[in-house]
C-alpha cells in the first residue's frame, strides 16, 4: 500500500497562518528597568561622596523620573507598538545621567554660594520640569504623526517655517535675543527659547521631501562641470537658497555649532538621495571656503580659533582659553577609571551643566565612563539608521538617515570641542545638557525616529480583497430564461 505524499510547502503555508511579529515592548520595559537601576545608583554615589548621607531627593528624583518614562513607554506601547525597543531606554539612560551629573554641580555650586553668602537657584528641579514638558512634547507627536508619510504634503512650509524660526531672534532686538554674545534666543518673561533647536527638525523634513521629488535631477540632468553632472538652477534653486540663508542666518548670529551642524545633516542626507560621493567632496569644499571667509569676517571665530590652537596662551584674556583649559584639567584628572561620582570638582568649570557637562562626566566617570557613555549615542544613532534603511519609503529614509545623523553630528561638534580635536562651539550635548529648548528638540526628534521604526518594522498587511462590484441595472445583460414544465398533480402529465 502506497503511503500518501507529504504535502509541499506552498500548502502548508496556507494552512498554517504566519505567526505575529514580536512588539519586544517586554524588552523595552526591562531595559528601562535597568536605566532606572543605573541612574539610582548613580545618584546614591553622589550624595554619599558629596553630602555623606542619603536625603529624601533621591526618592522624589526617582519617583519623577520613573513616573515619567512609565508614561512614555505606555505611549509608545499604544501609538507606536512596533518601533525600535532600544530607542526609548537609550534615550532615558543619558537623560538620567544628564540629571545626575547637573544635580551633582548643584550640590557643588550651592555649597560654594553659602560659603559666600549667596543664594543660588538648582537647576536639576528645572531640569526635570524641563524633561516633563519634552515627553508631553514627544507624545503629542506619537499621536499627531500617525504616518510620517504625511510630512511630505507641508514640505515646503516646514522650510518656511523653519527660516523664519531662524531669522526672528536675528530680527529682534540684543535685549530680546542675545546671550553670550549669540543672537539665538527669544527672551520672554520667565523663559528662553531657542527657535533654532526646532528649526533644524522643519529644515530636514523640507530637505527629505525636496530630494524625494528632485533626487533624480541631481543624478542626471544639468550641465557638467569638472566631470560632475550639476542639476538645473531651476531644480536646484530652492534648496540651494535654504541651505544659503539658513548658514547665513547662523553665521550673523554668531552660532557657527548650528551652521556647522546644518550644513553636514544637509551634506549627509544629499549623499543618502544620490549615493554618489562626488556631493561629499563638493560639499567639503565649500565647507572650507566658508571656514577662510568666517574666520577673516568674525573676530569671535578667530578667537576660537586661537584659544584651539593653544588655550593656555590665551587663558587669562576676556572670552579666551579658561573654559577649555579647565575642561582639559579636569579629562586629565580623571584619567581612565574617573574621580568617582561625587568626588571631582566639575563646578570649577564654567558652564559645567550645559555645554561643558562631557567634561564633568569625564572627570568622575574617567575614561571609561565616558567612551561608555559616547557608546550609548552610537546605538541610538545606528538604531535609528538601521530603522530608516528598512523603512519601505524613500521619505522615512531620508528623514531618518538625517535624524539619526543630527544626533552623531551634535555629539561629534561638542565633544570635539570639549577634548580640543576642533575648535569649541556652542552646542549642547544631546539629553545630557541643561536646557529646555534643546531637550525638546531631541525628544521631537526621538517622537519621529520611532514612528519611522514603528513602519519599519510593522508587519505588511495583506490588502483586503474588494467586493465585486455589480453593473448598474442599465448595462446588466439580460438573460432569456426558459420556463420549467408543470406536472399535474394527479396525471402526473404535462400541463
Amino acid at each position: 500500500m502506497s503511503q500518501p505524499s507529504p504535502p509541499d510547502a506552498a500548502s502548508i503555508y496556507q494552512t498554517n497562518p504566519q505567526r505575529e511579529l514580536p512588539t519586544r515592548r517586554g524588552t523595552e520595559l526591562a531595559m528601562l528597568g535597568f536605566a532606572a537601576f543605573i541612574v539610582t545608583c548613580a545618584f546614591v554615589l553622589v550624595q554619599a561622596n558629596q553630602e555623606q548621607e542619603l536625603s529624601f531627593s533621591i526618592i522624589w528624583y526617582g519617583l519623577a523620573y520613573l513616573g515619567l518614562f512609565s508614561v512614555a513607554h505606555f505611549a509608545v506601547r499604544r501609538w507606536a507598538p512596533y518601533a525600535d525597543p532600544l530607542i526609548l531606554p537609550t534615550v532615558a539612560l543619558l537623560n538620567g545621567l544628564g540629571l545626575v551629573m547637573i544635580y551633582r554641580v548643584d550640590l557643588a555650586l550651592a555649597e560654594r554660594a553659602t560659603q559666600s553668602g549667596d543664594t543660588y537657584s538648582s537647576a536639576a528641579p528645572k531640569q526635570v520640569l524641563f524633561t516633563a514638558l519634552a515627553l508631553a512634547l514627544f507624545l503629542a507627536v506619537l499621536i499627531v504623526v500617525k504616518d510620517h508619510r504625511t510630512l511630505t504634503r507641508y514640505g515646503y512650509i516646514a522650510g518656511l517655517v523653519g527660516l523664519f524660526a531662524l531669522i526672528l531672534p536675528a530680527i529682534l532686538p540684543s535685549s530680546l535675543s542675545e546671550v553670550n554674545g549669540a543672537k539665538v534666543w527669544i527672551k520672554l518673561p520667565g523663559v528662553s527659547i531657542q527657535p533654532g533647536e526646532f528649526a533644524k527638525i522643519l529644515l530636514m523634513v523640507f530637505f527629505a521631501s525636496f530630494l524625494v521629488a528632485k533626487r533624480d535631477l541631481f543624478m542626471v540632468a544639468g550641465r557638467k562641470l569638472l566631470g560632475v553632472e550639476l542639476p538645473r538652477a531651476r531644480d536646484l534653486g530652492p534648496m540651494l537658497i535654504a541651505v544659503l540663508a539658513a548658514v547665513c542666518i547662523l553665521m550673523f548670529e554668531k552660532d557657527l555649532g548650528q551652521s556647522l551642524l546644518l550644513f553636514g545633516i544637509v551634506l549627509v542626507m544629499i549623499y543618502v538621495a544620490t549615493e554618489r560621493g562626488i556631493w561629499v567632496i563638493v560639499g567639503l569644499g565649500f565647507f572650507v571656503v566658508g571656514c577662510v571667509i568666517a574666520y577673516n569676517m568674525f573676530t569671535h571665530v578667530e578667537q576660537r580659533v586661537a584659544n584651539w590652537i593653544d588655550p593656555l596662551a590665551t587663558y587669562y584674556d576676556a572670552g579666551g582659553g579658561y573654559q577649555m583649559a579647565q575642561a582639559l584639567f579636569g579629562l586629565g584628572t580623571g584619567g581612565v577609571g574617573g574621580t568617582g561620582l561625587g568626588a571631582g570638582r566639575p563646578d570649577i568649570v564654567p558652564e559645567a551643566n550645559s555645554d561643558f557637562i562631557t567634561a564633568g562626566l569625564g572627570e568622575e566617570l574617567g575614561f571609561i565612563g565616558l567612551a561608555a557613555i559616547l557608546m550609548l549615542y552610537l546605538i541610538l544613532a545606528t538604531r535609528g539608521m538601521r530603522s530608516a534603511l528598512a523603512v519601505r519609503d524613500t521619505f522615512g529614509k531620508l528623514l531618518g538617515c538625517g535624524l539619526s545623523f543630527a544626533i552623531v553630528m551634535q555629539v561629534f561638534v561638542i565633544v570635539g570641542g570639549v577634548t580640543k580635536l576642533i575648535p569649541m562651539t556652542g552646542i549642547t550635548t544631546p539629553f545630557l545638557s541643561y536646557g529646555g529648548s534643546s531637550l525638546l528638540a531631541n525628544y521631537i526628534l526621538v517622537a519621529l525616529l520611532l514612528r519611522i521604526s514603528d513602519a519599519a518594522r510593522r508587519p505588511a498587511q495583506k490588502p483586503r480583497p474588494r467586493p465585486q462590484q455589480q453593473a448598474p441595472l442599465a448595462e446588466a445583460h439580460t438573460v432569456l430564461v426558459q420556463r420549467p414544465p408543470v406536472t399535474g398533480p394527479e396525471t402526473g402529465t404535462q400541463a
